[in-house]
């Protein structure tokens, strides 16, 4: 099944959008409050909400609530309510937290930020202008990029060993619906022999035997992250391959580690500029979820039949 860049017409015209930030959070424990952006339409209700890992990302800022603005506007234009939090990872915090237990990745703890969110999701709520009352609780997915798609997977199920005691940690959330891996990182063990693989020792136990929430996993065929395994850009796809059904696989033709360039507009780190792929792949993941949360709701199906139309196929889509 091949997708077509051109499905503009299958979703209809973006509405416009309500940007808010920052939402602050206390959190006992936590070094830093949590702060988070939220974005989502203008008007509607009943609204789903996606919770947005970021990367590590080179950037200062790109990895935290001020980044990904080119997928986080097309989700909430589509009719989502969008919340990117400031993980501890972020290189916006870095120097305060330079000697903190966890640092630099802080793996644990980006997890743990998303059932925060959730705990205080009435409260986030409420303190957004012109947003109470339209949030649908009981739709919830996660989504994340690169260092944030292991996030995503450790709550949709996944299970990695804490590198310092050994022992399994399961930080699955049941409130969590369904998931978008972006970029994802795959599989550990032996496969990890880069240069980078040592850095981040909970890569190499991750089990996506445990991942049982459904899950459309997007993966770029030329997204070859050398820095942690010489597999290919086939690693990315390990989330869906190994993790059991329902899962969906999306591979995007051309796309490299950044899909087109949806962590910022015009940003120097994209090797991979298209900001018709970046509108496509929100297309896509936003019908998936649509349909994920509303079985009846067709926009999936006809989003699936639109990807086999076009001169230009942009990616392909597998099931199981």
């Amino acid at each position: 099944m091949t997708a077509s860049t051109d499905t503009a017409a299958t979703f209809g015209s973006p509405a416009p959008v309500l940007s808010y930030s920052p939402v602050v959070l206390s959190v006992p424990g936590r070094p830093v409050d949590l702060q988070v952006r939220v974005s989502a339409p203008a008007t509607g209700t009943g609204l789903p909400v996606i919770l947005l890992s970021h990367g590590h990302g080179g950037s200062n800022n790109l990895s935290s609530l001020n980044g990904y603005a080119p997928i986080a506007n097309l989700w909430a234009a589509a009719g989502f309510v969008v919340i990117q939090p400031t993980h501890l990872s972020s290189r916006t915090l870095s120097r305060q937290l330079a000697d903190t237990p966890g640092a630099p990745f802080f793996w644990r703890s980006r997890a743990e930020d998303m059932s925060h969110i959730l705990d205080r999701l009435d409260e986030i709520e409420k303190t957004v202008p012109q947003l109470a009352g339209r949030i649908d609780h009981d739709k919830i997915a996660v989504a994340g990029h690169s260092l944030g798609g292991h996030t995503a997977g450790l709550l949709l199920g996944a299970r990695s060993a804490d590198p310092d005691t050994g022992q399994e940690v399961n930080l699955t959330e049941p409130r969590i619906k369904a998931g978008v891996l972006l970029a994802a990182p795959g599989r550990g063990g032996a496969v990890l022999n880069g240069p980078m693989a040592e850095m981040a020792p909970f890569f190499h136990t991750t089990d996506f035997s445990t991942m049982a929430t459904p899950t459309l996993v997007v993966a770029g065929d030329q997204d070859d992250s050398k820095h942690f395994t010489d597999v290919g850009p086939d690693w990315h796809t390990d989330p869906y391959r190994l993790a059991p059904a329902p899962k969906t696989l999306l591979t995007l033709f051309g796309a490299e580690h950044l899909l087109g360039g949806i962590s910022g507009y015009d940003a120097d780190e994209t090797t991979d500029e298209s900001p018709e792929r970046v509108a496509a792949l929100a297309r896509l993941t936003s019908a998936y979820l649509r349909t994920q949360f509303q079985p009846d709701d067709h926009a999936w199906q006809a989003a699936c039949e639109a990807l086999t139309t076009g001169a230009a196929p942009a990616g392909r889509v597998e099931f199981k």
